[in-house]
């Protein structure tokens, strides 16, 4: 039977400390992932629930983006995707009683692992203005409320809508219309502090702001370049791909400042060779400095160019433009100042290069390593140079493939979540709904909480997530939050951002993945879009958690009747009844949609066209793909300093904890921890062991501090450090962001580790 939650917090100053793995899944993930399901569903609810998982007739995994093979395991998860569907179909639930035994300043001084361990959210809870604790309310006078202060506001742009990744289809699409005909384009979304990067370079290079790639073009690749990316903990099933394409003759080049398990062997515990030795991945690590993988690409590129024959001409000539000014950036590409920047040896970057030149098909990975730096727009577009190179975009095998950390975050983005639309998008709306949408380009994350810092905004709304955790510049960000009128998270368990509040605040708990809908026209699937633009459908099977949850499509069509008013032109009522309705409605407005309801049916869904993919055709300013030629940077490092990178443990999902160890890296019982390059930990003469308060260093001057971390000697690229987020993100400044894309700069913070009292 299942476990109770914990009481109390559990201790974690005293970290425990064993050597890293090198191999990652196998017989050890299997167990981990069944203790954990247990203790959340018992046995039986475990056997039901995780055989759906990812299933055609059953529901996507509300954990990554991972797309799913055409031919299914019958246990198609991985061991985080196992965690995450425990977390959603746990047998716990937080009742009313809960919060009137709980104030919110109990709650603010929990843990996000303890809060997170409580259980569902089962009745929707409203805290009133001045007093200290959530109570139960019904869902008429929660939107009641929601509608005085957003009928209080001045204008709608004092109102922000967050959307989370989990969020589906036809609840992002309602949620995008029932913002814009209030008149406002303030939709932040989590894209914002993830892949915005990704999608700012290649929107302006390949003309779409999404991979290339299909499943099978890792299986065709020559060779698959992973940087900045630990698929290990964050991306697992993405390791049987990698398997796959090892088996059918790919090499993997992997890229990192931290060596990682799962990209130096897998055991697929599918396979009776996975269960015993597994499969090596990495034919070469490239142990890059944070921040260097700019120079990196940019020096490969100076060789490809100077090397007789290397050069894809036809395709440079046929698809391409810009390429002079590029080459003559590239040729100018300095070894000392590579060297220097990525912290390699010429003798391994000239490795790399004879594997490149002996690869006809190229595909790069990447994920948050590249896409959180101040530089990480040119840096990926250099990537885009080094594919174009080769033509290396358009053709079976090979491509760009930026692997989303969260499911559907990139079918809300395809939906119109997003603060800067295209004018064709809002054309669009308009011809279909009759309504004028706003022209003028909304917050995204970062802009959001300087608004409510600045109070220009005053109502928050959260389409799940866990904002305040996720967001940067930890005090600034709740000094901000508790600034609103009213805060608003549509969720289904509790963590931090309920504990920080503003003058009201309310609960709204939710459906998950994993649960029945059903509406008045019967019982609703919705759809999700997968990090390569696959299209499927999602089926619950099990009964809610409480007869009071509504699902996130019925919760927005509420709330925009009881806003709107019945002057509103969308018909929200029959949206709520029959979520074909809604899909009928996308079908007219977003191109790729066209059938929608039709196409969806198919068990296997549907692929969303890609033009530089499909036709290579580049829908770019200049009608064909552009090479970029920008400065190359880096991070630059004042002595005695490192620079820090936030990454996840393995007990983690984003935001959400599930427990507190990092078993590949050798870490157990604790999260305050910073990996240290011994050599750099000798000349700071910090001892493995000792505990040190982590100073983030900025030019702002402001002193960001995370106490009582204790230092583990760790194999990290030379100069640089690491630790767990959300705990580290008071150290990242809020202005501190990737030029075009904005998205805060996670990935190089630069500290100072000081003593502190903590031992």
């Amino acid at each position: 039977m299942a476990s109770k939650p914990p009481k109390g917090d559990p201790v974690q100053d005293a970290p425990k400390v064993a050597e890293p793995k090198h191999s990652a899944a196998g017989l050890t993930a299997i167990g981990h992932s069944l203790r954990m399901a247990h203790q959340q569903m018992g046995v039986k609810r475990t056997a039901l629930t995780l055989l759906s998982v990812n299933q055609k007739n059953g529901f996507d995994c509300p954990g990554c983006a991972w797309p799913d093979p055409e031919h299914r395991h019958t246990a198609e998860f991985c061991e985080n995707g196992a965690k995450a569907v425990a977390e959603e179909a746990t047998l716990r639930r937080v009742t009313p009683e809960f919060f009137a035994e709980h104030t919110v300043a109990d709650l603010a001084g929990r843990s996000g692992y303890w809060l997170g361990q409580q259980g569902r959210l089962t009745h929707p809870v409203y805290l009133p203005e001045g007093g200290d604790r959530y109570e139960p309310v019904t869902w008429e006078r929660a939107f009641d409320i929601v509608a005085e202060e957003i009928g209080a506001l001045g204008s709608p742009d004092e109102a922000v809508f967050y959307t989370s990744g989990r969020t589906s289809n036809e609840a992002a699409f309602l949620y995008q219309l029932f913002a814009r005909e209030l008149g406002t384009n303030n939709l932040p979304d989590c894209s914002n502090m993830c892949h915005e990067s990704s999608g700012s370079a290649l929107s302006e290079t390949i003309g779409v702001g999404k991979g290339s790639v299909l499943l099978e073009d890792l299986y065709q690749s020559d060779l698959i370049i992973v940087a900045g990316q630990n698929p290990g903990t964050n991306h697992p099933r993405m390791l049987s791909a990698l398997e796959k394409a090892k088996a059918n003759g790919a090499r993997i080049i992997s890229v990192n400042p931290l060596p990682e398990a799962g990209l130096e062997r897998f055991k697929n515990p599918q396979t009776p060779k996975g269960l015993t030795t597994g499969a090596a991945l990495t034919d070469l690590f490239l142990q890059i400095r944070l921040g260097g993988d700019q120079a990196l690409f940019r020096i490969l590129n100076k060789l490809i160019l100077d090397t007789p024959g290397a050069v894809d001409e036809d395709f440079v000539r046929d698809h391409t433009h810009g390429y002079e000014d590029f080459a003559e950036a590239a040729r100018a590409a300095d070894w000392d100042a590579t060297l220097t920047a990525t912290g390699l040896t010429r003798e391994d970057i000239e490795k790399c290069l004879r594997m490149v030149l002996a690869s006809k098909r190229v595909i790069v990975c990447w994920a948050m390593g590249l896409t959180q730096h101040k530089h990480s727009v040119p840096m990926i577009r250099e990537i885009v140079n080094f594919l174009l190179l080769r033509g290396n975009i358009g053709r079976p095998g090979a491509g760009v493939c930026p692997v989303r950390g969260h499911s559907n975050v990139q079918g809300d983005r395809t939906m119109g979540i997003f603060e800067r639309p295209a004018e064709a998008f809002l054309d669009a709306l308009e011809k279909e709904f009759g309504f004028t949408p706003p022209r003028e380009h909304g917050y995204d994350v970062v802009r959001a909480i300087r608004a409510l810092r600045d109070g220009r905004a005053k109502v928050f709304f959260a389409m799940g997530g866990n904002f305040v955790s996720a967001s940067p510049d930890t005090e600034v960000t709740e000094a901000a939050m508790r600034r609103a009128r009213l805060t608003v998270h549509v969720s289904t368990k509790l963590n931090r951002s309920h504990a920080v509040t503003g003058a009201r605040a309310l609960i709204l708990p939710t459906l998950g993945r994993t649960e029945r809908d059903l509406q008045g026209s019967g019982e609703q699937f919705v759809t999700v879009e997968d990090s390569m633009g696959m299209v499927h459908a999602s089926r619950g099977r099990l009964e809610p958690a409480s007869g009071q949850l509504l699902s996130e499509p019925a919760i927005v069509c509420r709330l925009a009747r009881r806003v709107l008013g019945s002057g509103s032109k969308v018909p929200w009522e029959e949206f709520e009844k029959d979520y074909a309705t809604i899909r009928d409605r996308i079908a007219r407005v977003i191109p790729g949609f066209e059938d929608f309801n039709a196409r969806v049916a198919n068990p296997s869904g549907f692929t969303l066209p890609h033009a530089p993919r499909d036709e290579r055709r580049f829908p770019t300013a200049t009608g064909k793909a552009n090479f970029t030629a920008a400065p190359v940077e880096y991070p630059e490092l004042p002595k005695g300093r490192l620079l820090l990178q936030t990454l996840r443990s393995h007990d983690q999902y984003n935001t959400t904890i599930y427990g507190l160890d990092d078993r590949y890296r050798g870490i157990t019982n604790g999260r305050r921890v910073v990996l240290v390059n011994p050599e750099d930990a000798r000349e700071l003469r910090l001892a493995d062991g000792s505990y040190v308060d982590l100073v983030g260093e900025w030019k702002d001057g402001v002193e960001r501090r995370a106490p009582g971390f204790r230092v583990v000697h760790y194999p990290t690229a030379p100069g640089c450090a690491a630790a767990y987020y959300p705990e580290t993100n008071v150290l990242v400044p809020l202005d501190a962001t990737a030029d075009t894309s904005n998205t805060p700069a996670s990935k190089s913070v630069v500290v100072r580790l000081e003593q502190s009292t903590t031992d």
